[in-house]
């Protein structure tokens, strides 16, 4: 048996059984993923999951019709013709954005269904080196989940992953772009319940127009506080109510628009020319320019139409798109334009103006349902976001609730919640005015818009693969269309503009100076890691009384042996018999499969009895309640003795010699490294039936095979009564500050951003349910 140098694995005998125990799960796996992707989905199916979209990825682009016009004209209508140039760029601006660039061309862009900034960087991360891992590791890639492929060295895709990978400015800049782009989403899901339960409920001016501006504003933020204060409940219960609601909206602003086209203005279909829009521009001028910043209204919720992508498949998520939303907001926007082309002064909630009497209140009733169920979506997209940025590492760790048995990505985040409810309720009361609020959520949207593009146009080059004509013409055309909006948002800074920016400003700071603290935290603990050689030295013992018990030591090394358990040993006399390393870690990775979940490898000889288990979670996987991590943990633990001993058993090799290989070959603290993907739920004897080979006919082997059966079953009963004798959680406590000579920013950052931050935030124990009279601190100071 040979031990590879570079990669510490083990060759010949070894090396094929481990092969063999490997293959049928991953053949399994791979099967079973092949099958969830190329199996078709039944029409009627598909049709009733188009249906259920509408209520969870379409509500906020449906009730954008409330406040678009408003918005466009808020000192009134100088020319009945602007109203047919305003609606000629209502209609392109949703064939190309929401319709082209996002429902078929972005959401194909999905990670394994995950849709969102962070899934797309994510999924970038797979295919190039653009952001450090310190406990990253090769094994780690082969994950059925890990996709990622080769690249010729002379292809263009080669050429544009070395150059991303040469300076690490341009990762850096890169992880900059898609913070701003994360900090805006959360911006949209603090507007979007602004200026649409606003807009909703000044509807009831018009049938009583006694009622004061702040009797409306006290209804509204009433909603606002109530729709945030169920949250904690879920969508389960009442989300089957989401799609009828969302379709009879749908259904009513189609069907009325039809019927202000036929009844005030059937010649608007003259807004399908772009000669209009050249018009448009050339009369207004400047005004006309800045009007933009209301027609980009139009397209508010789609990128939470991507955000919400993980609910629903592709398809499903196109045929809503094409047969029932985009239809309707046309006749929707083109029925009060020709409203308004007859009634120019009643621009001031022109959509409630437009309805006919008799339906008034039913159209009121829905509206307002509409729109809180548009906010719901926006908030859910905020949750999923903010999930996503806690496993990368960007976001302090929060409590995150499963509201859904059904739903895995429907998920509460109670600490978030209260801060978007406050901050949502402060802008609506701070400035009553729909304009003003409709400024800043559009300049939230085409923000988050630009940094999409960026991000495809690395997509299409790195993971799709396409030739740079294509995409040069989609960058152009995507382009084209956000800097046109965003130029005109620039000139309403002034008069809104800004809150998105101040929002976006606060969280970024925390995400960024969350993630340079946590690097820097890693950085150190790599760099203070144990050798094996100080290991070795102190003998089976480890220098210390050796306990009855298991001690778990938590560390975010993959790989050596943290300084934390020196810091210990050195203060404590005693440790437990059993000592197993646990690193918990994420991967650019949507989720890890249960069965690949626990990585288990041996640290030194097997009289040490100490162990490493990686656990790896992907940014969409949840640490449930309900799960028993320490009870899978040891199963994990179990598996990896009995496979061990099958591998010892084939093993014809001296073991005094093939220590000394190992000692010489490691330099990364792990001896006798036999590694495997452990699946807790596999039994010892289904083990077993995957091993049969001819070798059990060599008596020599049979002896040994008997020694080694012998062995395991002792070390099994030897871990089994630690683990009845009781486990302590040991856990690191590092405390990050900066140098004495940093930089006034650095150490503002370090030493009170970061600081409060990790103070907040939730400790290890808790996510992990460790009972408080099993925990162990171990504090130390890194200084960066």
């Amino acid at each position: 048996m040979e031990i590879d140098e570079e990669t510490g694995d083990h060759r010949g005998s070894m090396w094929n059984l481990d092969q063999k125990l490997d293959q049928p799960m991953d053949e399994e796996a791979m099967r079973l993923k092949s099958m969830s992707r190329n199996k078709e989905i039944p029409t009627l199916v598909l049709m009733q999951l188009a249906f259920q979209s509408l209520g969870v990825v379409y509500g906020d682009l449906g009730t954008s019709p409330l406040y678009v016009f408003y918005n466009t004209f808020p000192r009134g209508i100088a020319e009945p013709e602007d109203v047919i140039g305003v609606l000629s760029l209502i209609i392109y601006s949703l064939t190309l954005v929401p319709l082209i660039k996002y429902v078929f061309i972005v959401s194909r862009a999905n990670d394994n269904g995950q849709g969102g900034t962070f899934a797309l960087y994510s999924l970038l991360c797979r295919h190039a080196k653009i952001k450090s891992f310190p406990n990253y590791d090769q094994t780690d890639e082969k994950l059925t989940t890990y996709s990622h492929s080769s690249f010729h060295e002379q292809s263009f895709a080669a050429k544009t992953k070395r150059w991303l990978e040469r300076q690490a400015f341009r990762k850096h800049a890169l992880l900059v772009l898609v913070l701003v782009g994360s900090c805006m989403v959360i911006g949209d899901g603090i507007l979007t319940p602004a200026i649409s339960i606003l807009s909703a409920v000044d509807g009831i001016n018009l049938d009583h127009p006694k009622l004061s501006e702040d009797v409306v504003l006290i209804i509204a933020i009433a909603l606002i506080v109530g729709l945030f204060s169920i949250q904690h409940y879920g969508t389960d219960k009442v989300g089957w109510l989401f799609s009828p609601v969302v379709f009879l909206w749908f259904l009513l602003i189609g069907g009325i628009g039809i019927y202000n086209i036929w009844m005030y203005d059937s010649s608007i279909y003259k807004a399908f020319s772009p000669v209009y829009i050249y018009r448009y521009f050339k009369r207004g001028g400047r005004d006309s320019w800045a009007s933009l910043g209301g027609v980009m209204l139009s397209l508010t919720g789609t990128e939470a139409l991507f955000a919400d992508l993980s609910h629903f498949p592709v398809p499903a998520i196109q045929i809503a798109f094409t047969i029932i939303v985009f239809p309707c907001l046309l006749l929707a926007y083109a029925g009060q334009a020709a409203y308004l082309m007859k009634n120019p002064d009643r621009v001031v909630s022109a959509f409630y103006h437009s309805i006919p009497g008799s339906l008034y209140w039913p159209v009121y009733v829905v509206a307002t349902a509409a729109a809180i169920i548009a906010s719901q979506a926006t908030i859910c997209a905020t949750f999923s976001l903010i999930k996503q940025a806690v496993a990368l590492g960007c976001f302090p760790r929060v409590k995150v609730v499963h509201t859904s048995k059904e739903f895995l990505n429907r998920i509460y985040i109670p600490d978030v919640n209260w801060i978007l409810m406050i901050l949502c309720v402060t802008v609506t009361a701070g400035f009553k005015d729909q304009n003003q609020i409709g400024n800043a959520s559009g300049a939230a949207v085409v923000l988050v818009m630009l940094v999409t593009t960026f991000l495809m146009i690395l997509i299409m080059l790195l993971v799709w693969r396409c030739h740079w004509i294509l995409v040069l013409i989609f960058t152009g055309l995507s382009l084209v269309v956000e800097l046109t909006y965003f130029s005109a948002l620039i000139l309403k800074v002034n008069q809104g503009g800004w809150v998105p920016l101040v929002i976006a400003a606060a969280f970024f700071i925390i995400m960024y100076v969350w993630n340079y603290g946590t690097m820097k935290r890693h950085e150190y603990e790599m760099h203070s890691k144990v050798s094996v050689a100080w290991i070795l030295r102190l003998g089976p013992s480890l220098g210390l009384v050796r306990v009855p018990g298991v001690g778990l030591v938590y560390s975010e090394l993959a790989s050596g042996v943290p300084h934390i358990f020196s810091h210990l040993i050195t203060n404590l006399p005693a440790l437990h018999s059993v000592v197993v390393f646990v690193c918990v870690k994420y991967l650019p990775v949507y989720t890890v499969p249960e069965g690949e979940r626990f990585l288990v490898k041996r640290i030194g000889p097997n009289n040490f009895h100490m162990f490493r288990c990686v656990v790896r979670y992907g940014y969409a996987d949840l640490h449930k309640k309900d799960d028993d991590f320490e009870s899978k943990l040891f199963d994990s633990l179990f598996m990896f003795v009995r496979l061990e001993s099958l591998m010892d058993g084939f093993s014809d090799m001296d073991e005094h010699s093939l220590h000394e290989q190992e000692t010489e070959s490691r330099d990364d603290g792990m001896l006798n490294d036999n590694e495997f993907n452990v699946n807790p739920n596999i039994s010892s004897a289904d083990s077993i039936l995957l091993v049969d080979s001819p070798l059990h006919t060599n008596n020599t082997v049979m002896s040994s095979s008997q020694t080694s059966k012998q062995s395991e079953v002792d070390e099994l009963e030897f871990l089994k009564s630690c683990r009845v004798a009781g486990v302590v959680h040991l856990m690191g406590n590092t405390s990050v500050k900066a140098r004495s000579g940093s930089k006034f920013y650095k150490k503002i950052a370090i030493n009170y951003i970061y600081a409060f931050l990790k103070k907040m935030c939730r400790d290890n124990s808790v996510i992990f349910h460790v009972p408080h009279e099993s925990l162990l601190n171990v504090g130390q100071v890194c200084y960066v």
